[in-house]
């Protein structure tokens, strides 16, 4: 059952169904939320006068008792969020075009130095911690002068074959949610080396058992697991590196309800940077193709995260990588309302449904040269008086693009 609520009525907790307008004219990503932190609420009253809330699917007005921040049913938990004592406003300084060379620039850096880890761990010798922090130092220089760029590029890098090579797109990940979280500038480096060398002991786990495309057994389980401690060990015995980074980088397979491991941590246990990068890694693994899945739709992988707030993942910081990736992300394929398909070269803060992009196929799928750009903010027209506005996300490999040869 839904109920009309004015927004000076209205209290953390209950379910958000529906607006007085339509949801593509607000910055929401998902149509019905829970009303769960001050930044929501002051969109809605920004955008709204009033909503309606559906009971079936939380608390009614009247019952106070249930009103709070997160999930219905139990006492407030306080999120990592509120562990954030300083924060920098960051603004774009440059396009997409202008940073693309740079970022590219810094790519290939790193993909340097991520190539010199594999042979010194397997070597036995310490990791450069220098050098990684210079190559970090440059993607950060790039994403804090505008995140597009970098984000598109982590899209393009996913033809390598070892575990390691996702490290690239999980470093720029978890930089560009630093950043969106206004942490400041040390913290997204640290951010960022945690998100480059978090995985560095998979190296230590048999090929055979990270390639298997079946389940793997109890016991084959615990040896993938063992990476965690693997990791530690090598990022303990690496001199330079920050102090916090090698116990941040153990807990990325933790859970905010404490199903993780390998200590079982929960909620503010885990931490704001071991939740963040347990977030992202998840959100890039789903959206990389895996032996035993196929890569999701960014889109889809967002939802199933969603699905998941405090439960897995703490549920305002759910909230905010939902709202700082955007329900179409930067390289994402979609299909516009024209039966064209386009790849999203760059987001729209203010109206996130309506991002940058870049059409490369017709509606009969021939390529286009050259290819057409829509900023879908600026209302471009399909046809007379119908705007372009996408349709659907495409899950990768659906249609015959190679979104590198539009970049690299």
């Amino acid at each position: 059952m839904k109920k009309e609520v004015p927004l000076e009525k209205l209290e953390f907790g209950v379910f958000v169904s529906d607006l007085d307008r339509p949801w593509t004219e607000t910055p929401f990503m998902f149509q019905g939320f829970v009303l769960s932190n001050d930044k929501q609420l002051e969109t809605l009253k920004k955008y709204c006068k009033k909503v309606y809330i559906d009971l079936d699917k939380g608390p009614d007005l009247r019952d106070r008792s249930q009103l709070q921040t997160g999930s219905v049913g139990g006492p407030p938990k306080p999120s990592v969020l509120t562990t954030i004592t300083q924060k920098v406003e960051y603004k774009e300084l440059t396009t997409v075009d202008q940073e693309m060379p740079v970022a590219k620039a810094a790519q290939r850096k790193t993909q340097g130095v991520l190539n010199d880890i594999l042979g010194t761990v397997k070597a036995g010798k310490a990791l450069d911690a220098p050098r990684v922090q210079e190559a970090v130092s440059s993607m950060t220089d790039s994403v804090v002068r505008n995140p597009d760029a970098m984000l598109l590029l982590t899209k393009l890098k996913e033809k390598g074959g070892h575990t390691l090579d996702r490290a690239f797109s999980v470093s720029i990940y978890m930089i560009t949610f630093g950043r969106f979280l206004q942490l400041p500038r040390e913290q997204l480096d640290l951010l960022g080396m945690v998100g480059l060398l978090q995985d560095v002991g998979m190296t230590a786990v048999p090929e055979e058992l990270v390639s298997k495309k079946t389940p793997l057994s109890k016991a084959e389980l615990m040896v993938c697991r063992s990476h965690v401690a693997s990791s530690l060990t090598i990022l303990q015995g690496t001199p330079g590196l920050p102090p916090d980074l090698p116990g941040i980088a153990a807990m990325h397979h933790e859970r905010y309800d404490g199903s993780g491991y390998p200590k079982g941590l929960k909620n503010l246990e885990i931490g704001l940077f071991g939740s963040v990068a347990g977030l992202v890694d998840s959100f890039d693994a789903m959206t990389h193709t895996r032996p035993y899945a196929d890569a999701k739709a960014p889109s889809n992988a967002l939802n199933e995260l969603y699905n998941s707030r405090n439960v897995l993942f703490d549920g305002p910081l759910v909230e905010q990588f939902v709202q700082c990736i955007g329900i179409f992300p930067v390289g994402a394929l979609v299909e516009l309302n024209s039966g064209e398909v386009g790849i999203v070269i760059a987001q729209n803060l203010v109206r996130r449904l309506l991002p940058k992009v870049m059409v490369v196929l017709n509606a009969k799928g021939i390529p286009l040269n050259p290819q057409l750009i829509l900023d879908l903010s600026k209302e471009p027209k399909s046809a007379p008086g119908v705007p372009y506005r996408i349709k659907r996300t495409l899950e990768p490999g659906s249609v015959p693009i190679d979104p590198s040869e539009f970049f690299l």
